[in-house]
């Protein structure tokens, strides 16, 4: 399903336009849904940790024993190659994805004789600094490793995504703020999450039931740099309500801010904004 626009295709070794196919019937990953991939942008020229992500696209793969093929290095040149269709200030969203194609005698566990690999450019435009979000609760909660493969981005995790978001959508909500297996906030269903009280930035701890993504840690890292107070550590719901400010983090948006939780009314606040504007002057100072 394509989302966005002016779409290029690398299979085989070459760019195509268009929406080229990829997968066979008969794929290890078109029925056991071994399927990984990873999400990159380039907006105006800036391609922000893009090696970050082209590497997680290997770590992905060898988490659900698919053998990656491209080194991180040729995977960002292809990227960069592929990119030079679109015009200077175009918004691309960048999708590097593996697929196992062949199984064991059983089916179930990948060979490694042959992975398929392909990237997926659409250009998709950056939300504007005004759009913003609201979050509501959700039954559904996030895997621990003992029972899904967590420490990959893996197709597979994205049908429990979409039960949160249905749930929660239905209720008037655009996104879900979701729990881990203990009953504390781990991230939304799309997205990491922050948020602000009396000046100091917290975020839940990486505790192995969620991707603490590329886009995240830049963040912190920013914040670091900058002097500012930030807490990786257990939040629950409770501290959310009470919260000055929330924000969600990816790499399709960088920077959301979240204008309610439930009941809870948040404004866009200022740390939002200081953050989206420290965000894209890193990535122009290492352009």
């Amino acid at each position: 399903m394509a989302t966005g626009t002016q779409i290029r295709t690398y299979f085989n070794g070459t760019w195509h336009d268009g929406d080229v196919p990829i997968m066979r019937a008969a794929d290890h990953g078109s029925w056991l849904g071994t399927t990984v991939f990873d999400g990159a942008r380039c907006v105006n020229g800036l391609t922000p940790d893009l090696d970050k992500h082209c590497a997680r696209a290997n770590h992905s793969a060898k988490a659900l024993m698919i053998t990656p093929t491209v080194s991180t290095e040729d995977m960002v040149a292809i990227v960069h190659e592929g990119l030079k269709a679109y015009a200077p200030d175009a918004a691309v969203y960048i999708r590097p994805m593996y697929w196992a194609i062949h199984g064991d005698s059983t089916a179930i566990i990948p060979l490694a004789d042959e992975t398929g690999f392909a990237i997926c450019l659409e250009e998709i435009p950056l939300a504007p600094p005004s759009a913003s979000i609201t979050l509501g609760r959700t039954q559904f909660r996030r895997p621990v490793m003992e029972d899904a493969v967590v420490n990959a981005k893996a197709g597979c995790l994205y049908p429990n995504n979409a039960r949160m978001l249905a749930e929660t959508r239905a209720r008037g909500f655009g996104n879900a703020l979701v729990a881990d297996a203990l009953g504390n906030v781990a991230e939304t269903a799309t997205a990491n999450i922050f948020m602000v009280k009396d000046g100091a930035v917290f975020t839940p701890v990486a505790n192995g039931t969620f991707l603490a993504g590329i886009t995240r840690a830049r963040h912190i890292i920013n914040m670091k740099s900058d002097g500012m107070e930030v807490h990786e550590t257990v939040l629950s719901f409770a501290d959310f309500e009470a919260a000055d400010e929330v924000f969600m983090t990816g790499n399709m948006s960088k920077i959301t801010p979240v204008t309610a939780f439930e009941d809870t009314q948040y404004q866009i606040g200022p740390m939002t904004r200081k953050l989206r504007e420290m965000y894209w002057d890193w990535a122009a100072s290492t352009s």
